[in-house]
């Protein structure tokens, strides 16, 4: 008998340029991975819905395409993909980046590739936020968007609500990265065999990056969650969180816990420890440099902390994945 899944929509934009090889190889991975989740006969793996959005002659984007039609959801992802050629003003009109901004206003998470993270930027949402784009945009893009802190050294910036990537070919990258989030890291893993195609082995080894749950329909909590991502969680109290969603402690403790299944306190222990899952990754900052950037003023509570979440001392977990 069938296992009934509940599905998941993850969007694929369609811009003028935007690189086909890219949306159709996001949709094959999706692809893949269902057909692996399947074989397992859990109710626990979602199905992954992949619909493809066509943007319009006014750059409102449309959808043209749904792998398991079905009613209307609101999107867990929207992946914007990269363009073989330089990134021009009418691959971004108005309408499409009020339409990207509404969609990451209602909990979605968004993915960039490459000129997908100049999309991004001139919308305003990498404002303040860590980003990553292709070596080749770099000056110009730090130029330009001044506000957001561009880290052109790192492959990949998993910023929680907000992906971004590197390569040309990155997209493989971005779309792992959500099936390990949705499908867990063993899944993730055996798309990328199936695919022959690279991805980390930390995610299956030491559990998924943090991957918060943005799509629960609390505007006040989800304000919250968008301003800890930007902050780094470093030097907040449940005071001031409290105070930015606008709500009383106790209501807010409650209504937190239920949006996102997390004390406040563990949620941005989760988030600090991401944060610094990629800094072993890809930096050569010291652990103790590392435990004070992520908001640690004691390297010895950073330590046991990260060892906790990722079941790895810091030093080991970048010995044995640092790149």
């Amino acid at each position: 008998m069938a296992v009934e899944r509940s599905s998941v929509e993850l969007g694929v934009l369609i811009y003028q340029g935007a690189q086909l090889a890219a949306v159709h190889g996001l949709t094959d991975l999706f692809g893949v991975a269902n057909r692996i989740g399947a074989e397992h006969q859990s109710a626990q793996l979602p199905l992954l819905r992949v619909s493809h959005w066509q943007v319009d002659a006014h750059g409102t984007p449309a959808r043209v395409f749904d792998s398991h039609p079905g009613p209307a959801q609101a999107m867990m992802a929207v992946l914007v993909p990269p363009s073989i050629g330089e990134f021009t003003e009418e691959q971004a009109p108005p309408a499409l980046l009020e339409w990207i901004r509404q969609q990451h206003a209602t909990g979605t998470v968004l993915g960039g590739v490459c000129i997908g993270s100049i999309m991004l930027a001139r919308s305003g949402l990498l404002d303040g936020r860590s980003a990553t784009t292709h070596w080749s945009s770099a000056k110009s893009f730090a130029a330009r968007y001044p506000a957001v802190r561009l880290e052109a050294d790192k492959p990949i910036v998993d910023d929680g609500d907000l992906i971004t990537t590197a390569g040309l070919m990155a997209w493989s990258e971005l779309g792992l990265r959500l099936v390990d989030r949705l499908m867990g890291p063993s899944i993730a893993a055996s798309t990328a065999r199936f695919l022959v195609i690279e991805h980390s082995d930390s995610a299956s080894q030491c559990g998924s990056n943090f991957a918060p749950i943005l799509g629960h329909g609390d505007g006040a909590i989800l304000k919250v969650q968008h301003w800890l991502q930007a902050s780094g969680a470093v030097d907040v109290s449940v005071t001031a969180m409290a105070q930015i969603a606008g709500l009383e402690e106790r209501t807010f403790l409650r209504r937190f816990r239920n949006a996102t299944g997390l004390k406040p306190t563990e949620y941005c222990q989760h988030l600090r420890v991401g944060k610094a899952r990629q800094m072993l990754e890809f930096t050569n900052g010291t652990i103790d440099h590392i435990a004070w950037t992520v908001g640690y003023q004691d390297p010895s509570a950073f330590r046991a902390t990260f060892k906790k979440i990722t079941g790895l001392a810091p030093s080991d977990y970048r010995s044995r994945f640092g790149v």
